[in-house]
């Protein structure tokens, strides 16, 4: 599934927001009332609504003009310099209004969970001077594009004349619209190429219920007959659904691995489907290609973009069906794919090594430790080869397939590989872990590797030690059983 999205020009027009993101830790509950008290960590921002959808086509290498409003207040100074950033994206047409704010939501989490959102928006009509100006805008930027996205998210930029202005000059130049729809009196709509609800969407325009395939083709019949677009259905975990007047209907499965945020979702498959459709690709293929996309954001947190890299990587791990499960015992070469793909979702990476050659609670607690300040757990195990040198020739006791078999089959473990120099140096540069995992029995200066994870922004976790468990205790107590006889 090739693709290359470079000099694809797409009008974005809609409602601009910025998403700010508080983040901290929650180990009690608020004495003043029945909330959770957030220890704050940090605070980050990115583009949200109608600029979401122009950082994620910029992300996948489009060109993108961008129209809405904002406010004269700091909240659109940080906005400017995000999508300023991204050098593909043209905001000069965003409206500066004094008298309405820009549109923030800040979300509020404590250990990955959000605990409320908090907007900042101005409901009032937008007035009609403010109306012209984003017709003529939105005029000017139809002219350029090779699709028109109107990103509706019911905060008074796409008001009704300005839909019809909009959508009626993309028609008459030829242009193809996609419309990300929040109001349900849909025949505003009427003349758009493509509408891209969800399921809630759906049903609240037309009142019908759209779980099953029969359904949701039922529900989105009834909205073909009132705006005759074609309609792309996002379902979350059901993934994605394509129907068009005439014709049968496309239901493909979602690619998400894991969901850890679905905020902006739709924002990524609607920049994704602009750029399919401005490359003159199939529909069927475009369907995928956004399907890969949503695949990859909803398992970062908060509102995220995806980058081409990222999407032609999603695409080629899923040509290759033969993604390891849990706890596998894979090829360092293998583990290093992994870990990149991790990383660019945005996960914390751990790695710690060691014999484990009788698995006893010292283990255990290590791994448990290592999983907790981890995302994703890699252990690297001594070849036999590699234990003997260290330990003698009676060990191993047990074979490093089945070392790395117990090991991977501890819920702390994400994947094995195996190393048969006598340090694992080799494996920590080749994988550059987050945290780095050893024993309270070491200190950072002795601890193999600690060095190139600290230079490269990582950092060495020394884990507490079980008192009086390891496994030369163990084969001792079992030669003294031995030794004394049953009894």
């Amino acid at each position: 599934m090739p693709f290359d999205f470079t000099d694809r020009k797409i009008a974005v027009i809609g409602d601009i927001m910025l998403d700010a993101y508080i983040s901290g830790s929650v180990s009690r509950i608020s004495p003043e009332a029945p909330v959770p008290v957030v220890h704050f960590h940090d605070e980050r921002f990115s583009p949200g609504g109608a600029a979401n959808v122009a950082a994620n086509i910029a992300g996948l290498g489009g060109e993108v003009r961008l129209i809405g409003l904002i406010g004269v207040d700091r909240d659109a100074e940080h906005l400017q310099a995000l999508l300023k950033a991204a050098r593909t994206i043209d905001i000069h047409a965003m409206t500066a209004v004094p008298s309405r704010p820009t549109i923030v939501k800040t979300r509020i989490i404590g250990e990955r969970q959000q605990i409320v959102r908090v907007d900042r928006e101005e409901r009032t009509p937008v007035p009609d001077s403010l109306v012209d100006v984003l017709i003529q805008h939105g005029l000017a930027a139809i002219a350029w594009a090779d699709v028109v996205v109107l990103s509706d998210y019911g905060k008074g930029v796409l008001s009704t004349p300005v839909l019809r202005a909009l959508i009626d000059a993309a028609r008459r130049a030829g242009k193809q619209t996609i419309v990300d729809p929040k109001r349900v009196d849909v025949e505003v709509y009427a003349g758009a190429d493509y509408i891209t609800p969800n399921r809630a969407e759906l049903t609240a325009a037309t009142g019908l219920a759209c779980q099953s395939d029969a359904e949701a083709e039922h529900a989105a019949a009834a909205l073909i007959a009132r705006t005759q677009a074609a309609v792309i259905l996002t379902r979350s975990a059901q993934g994605m659904s394509y129907f068009s007047a005439g014709q049968p209907p496309l239901h493909l499965p979602t690619f998400a691995r894991a969901v850890y945020d679905v905020s902006g979702a739709g924002d990524t498959v609607v920049a994704t489907l602009a750029l399919g459709i401005a490359a003159d690709l199939p529909i069927g293929e475009v369907m995928r290609l956004a399907n890969h996309a949503a695949g990859i954001v909803v398992a970062k947190v908060g509102t995220a973009v995806v980058s081409a890299v990222e999407l032609r990587a999603a695409i080629s791990r899923d040509s290759h069906p033969a993604v390891p499960h849990k706890g596998a015992l894979v090829s360092l070469d293998a583990a290093r794919e992994l870990r990149e793909s991790w990383h660019s979702q945005g996960l914390k990476v751990g790695f710690t090594n060691g014999c484990f050659d009788l698995l006893h609670p010292g283990h255990i607690s290590l791994l448990e430790q290592a999983a907790a300040a981890s995302d994703r757990l890699i252990v690297a195990l001594n070849t036999d080869a590699s234990v003997r040198r260290l330990k003698g020739e009676s060990r191993p006791i047990q074979s490093e397939t089945a070392r790395a078999r117990v090991i991977g089959a501890l819920s702390a473990v994400d994947l094995v590989i195996l190393f048969d120099q006598d340090t694992p140096l080799e494996a920590i540069t080749a994988l550059m872990p987050d945290v780095l995992v050893k024993g309270a029995d070491y200190t950072v200066d002795t601890v193999v590797g600690a060095n190139e994870v600290l230079n490269a922004g990582g950092r060495v976790l020394l884990a507490d030690l079980v008192s009086g468990e390891s496994t030369t205790n163990l084969l001792l107590r079992g030669a003294g059983e031995r030794a004394g006889g049953p009894g």
